[in-house]
């Protein structure tokens, strides 16, 4: 257990630096965020204003007002979020190639290290994960003072509401998907992110064990493993059978748990079996 945490440590280390990166990305552009659009659309209502000879309450009735959502739905706050996760994306296959193409081929004594494989594969697959779930939870810290940081700067007769953060998660589709509101939501979005990079691991480690042929039989391992999660959907589509929410959600719940088991045991044992040093 020790030396499986000390590979999920070692692990958050290697990347910890680009992880601070794109933590001081996402603080900075969100705030820069709050004050560009805040200022915009002042220094914007403040000259209509003034060439319309328009009150405040005219104005708002005439163009609207501000709340979140248009701070929520600028590149500088989305921008940041995609960022990270197309460099968490992009981790999933760097955090196993770079062993293999580093200056040492750190590989070969990653896989000579007396502990089970099996732990080598869970670590990777745990350090991104927990940077995953970091990334989510600065974004849950940062919201409220970026909310906070808009309400002290925007005149009240320009607002159309103050939004709590609940609320904000609510009305943006991204927000509300890395930000899930039920329990239920948490596992789909969660769950469907475990499963999907235990798919790409496994399709990784076909690579590793076959390389041309292992391409070809990763992209297919891929194509089945979400056939086979997404099966009560396209029976639902095909109008062949009706789910309940309930009955679907326990059917995409019980696919998800064994593709990914499927996806883990398959991936471990050409670690052990067919990858070689």
């Amino acid at each position: 257990m020790m030396r499986y945490i000390k590979l999920v440590n070692f692990e958050i280390n290697r990347f910890s630096k680009i992880y601070l990166s794109l933590l001081l990305i996402t603080l900075v552009s969100q705030f820069v965020g709050v004050f560009m659009v805040t200022k915009d659309f002042l220094d914007g209502a403040k000259e209509t204003m003034s060439d319309e000879k328009l009150s405040e309450a005219a104005f708002v009735t005439t163009y609207g007002g501000i709340d979140f959502t248009h701070i929520a739905n600028t590149l500088w706050f989305l921008g940041p979020i995609a960022l990270s996760a197309v460099a968490l994306i992009f981790y999933i296959f760097l955090i196993w190639y770079r062993d293999w193409f580093g200056k040492n081929t750190f590989i070969y004594r990653l896989l000579m290290l007396p502990t089970s494989r099996l732990s080598i594969y869970l670590s990777k697959a745990t350090a991104i994960f927990l940077m995953v779930l970091g990334l989510i939870a600065f974004q849950i810290i940062i919201l409220p003072m970026e909310n906070a940081l808009f309400n002290s700067n925007v005149p009240e007769a320009f607002l159309n509401m103050e939004m709590s953060t609940s609320t904000i998660a609510a009305a943006n589709r991204v927000l509300m998907l890395i930000i899930p509101s039920t329990f239920t939501q948490f596992l789909l979005s969660y769950g469907s992110g475990l499963m999907i990079m235990s798919i790409l691991f496994t399709a990784i480690m076909f690579e590793r064990s076959f390389r041309i042929k292992g391409i070809v039989m990763g992209l297919v391992y891929c194509g089945i493993a979400a056939v086979l999660f997404l099966a009560p959907v396209f029976i639902m589509d095909s109008g062949i059978f009706h789910f309940y929410s309930k009955e679907l959600f326990g059917l995409l719940l019980t696919l998800g748990i064994i593709v990914t088991g499927l996806s883990v045991w398959l991936g471990s044992w050409l670690l052990k079996n067919r990858v070689t040093v």
